[in-house]
């Protein structure tokens, strides 16, 4: 997480989020997870659903990616969420992601990092996916559908 120096006192009330600097931006997020979750969607509803399948670089004790700076190579279908891309696929995201939260008018919960000043708020208030994923490696898929987790945060 970036430090408090580098970003502008409560920017997530103040910036439109096509106006954030980029510390600003890689701030928002809560370091849940679970936009490295695989997902299925629904061809005819166009419902999504979350996985418990984290993607291959997922760290499942850090909550982060393995290889965030070159995720995108070595993952091609890899979803990379920018202020231009939010419009287009924040219904891809949890409802509790910050950049979701916020494109939707809604504001940050008070377990976020940024609200609470404590990056492991997140894992205490059982919104993290930490310890709770299985590798894509682990699971054919075929077998995808077993794994769907309920999202209703």
């Amino acid at each position: 997480m970036n430090t408090p120096s580098a970003l502008r006192p409560k920017f997530w009330e103040t910036e439109p989020l096509s106006k954030m600097t980029l510390p600003e931006w890689e701030a928002l997020c809560d370091g849940c997870g679970k936009c490295c979750l695989n997902k299925l969607e629904d061809a005819d509803t166009g419902e999504v659903f979350f996985t418990r399948i984290a993607c291959r670089l997922f760290d499942d004790k850090s909550c982060q990616c393995g290889n965030y700076a070159n995720r995108k190579s070595i993952v091609p279908e890899c979803v990379m969420l920018t202020p231009d891309t939010l419009k287009d696929i924040s219904y891809w995201m949890p409802r509790s992601c910050a950049y979701r939260r916020l494109n939707e008018g809604r504001p940050l919960e008070a377990w976020h990092p940024l609200i609470s000043g404590d990056p492991e708020s997140v894992h205490r208030a059982g919104i993290s996916v930490r310890e709770e994923t299985v590798s894509e490696y682990d699971v054919a898929d075929d077998d995808w559908e077993d794994y769907i987790i309920d999202e209703e945060i």
